[in-house]
């Protein structure tokens, strides 16, 4: 994989589809332009294959939009579930392999380039569907989202106090200020912390205050498929297993000389900090294979709170067997899916389905 420096976050051209299925195709009644679509919802819940399942159905016209952070990533492939380009079906994915892991992500870079990547689908007569569990970065692209701006010198100084007090101190802090912001925040993450009081900082109000309300600049369809926790940590467990046997160590190591190390934002990717520590010799591999599944559960906690609270989001409740789709779900779940997504196109807005 090219490690050539690109623009960060360019807006990815988007080859057509082979068949070349175009917006004829998917077009509702009234020729009016397609409702966006957006599968969201937990890691490890099943949100890729069902937009590609949803993409056929709609008979194509679909170009995707990813909204995983750390899927912005050139070569962090195994460790975040990224889909390899002969399992996209030819549609085209944006937002993918956009960044070297040692360059720093960033929402507001992001919000920007995406929302090119929606306008010129829109523009090719196409659907764009959203994918991604990083709930701010779905926010970006579907919402009325502004970000504060940065002071280096402030966010300096609040790094060097999480290094001399400790992260915990900060979060602490931001609890006081703003425990909305802290309760939605891991302990454990200072970047996001720092950004958080940086912002209450500069602004004088709580960072959530930043968040407007739940409404789209476009209608939307928002996706996500619930499965019972039991089955859904089942399913983690059983990715962070198959992550390590893989290749995650040796995809890993390449990216170590590709700067992941000193990659401000990559290298606390869940399953990359504890596959480094398994090759600095600090952590057996057994241990960081449950590592890897006890931080990706309680991610997945975080992510089901987050689309928990947005009323917009419309649960499709899945029946397991044996960790998987039970006989018949998949073909039930699917039709429903599609029945929402055409509903709203006739109506031009979303309609419908289970909440909360």
């Amino acid at each position: 994989m090219s490690t050539r420096p690109e623009p960060v976050y360019a807006a990815t051209a988007a080859p057509a589809r082979a068949d070349a299925v175009g917006a004829a195709a998917v077009a509702p009644e009234g020729n009016h332009v397609p409702v966006r679509v957006a599968v969201v919802g937990p890691t490890a819940s099943g949100k890729s294959a069902l937009a590609l399942d949803l993409a056929d159905a709609l008979g194509g016209g679909v170009e995707m939009l990813n909204a995983d952070a750390f899927q912005l990533y050139r070569g962090m492939d195994i460790g975040t579930a990224k889909l390899g380009p002969g399992e996209r079906r030819g549609y085209p994915h944006h937002q993918l392999d956009v960044l070297d892991v040692h360059q720093e992500a960033s929402v507001a870079a992001y919000q920007a380039h995406a929302r090119a990547d929606l306008r010129a689908t829109v523009a090719r007569g196409n659907r764009p569907v959203i994918v991604g569990g990083s709930g701010l970065y779905v926010r970006a692209v579907t919402d009325a989202l502004d970000f504060p701006g940065t002071n280096p010198g402030l966010r300096a100084a609040l790094e060097e106090r999480a290094r001399q007090e400790g992260t915990s101190a900060l979060w602490r802090e931001l609890h006081g200020v703003d425990p909305a912001a802290a309760e939605r925040i891991d302990p454990g993450n200072t970047r996001r912390i720092v950004r958080a009081l940086e912002v209450v900082q500069l602004t004088g109000r709580p960072f959530t205050a930043t968040l407007p309300r739940y409404a789209d600049l476009v209608p939307t369809v928002h996706l996500a498929l619930r499965w019972d926790r039991e089955v859904l940590d089942a399913r983690i467990n059983a990715r962070a297993e198959a992550m390590f046997a893989s290749g995650l160590l040796e995809e890993t190591e390449v990216l170590l000389g590709r700067g992941l190390r000193e990659g401000p934002t990559a290298r606390r990717a869940i399953g990359y900090a504890q596959a480094i520590a398994v090759l600095d010799g600090a952590m057996p591999v057994s241990q960081a294979v449950a590592d890897t599944a006890a931080a990706t559960r309680k991610l997945a906690s975080r992510q089901l709170k987050w689309f928990r609270r947005d009323p917009r989001v419309q649960w499709l409740d899945v029946v397991a067997a044996d960790g998987t789709w039970a006989p018949g779900e998949h073909e039930r779940v699917l039709a429903q899916a599609l029945q929402l997504v055409q509903a709203a196109d006739r109506r031009g807005r979303p309609e419908g389905g289970s909440r909360g």
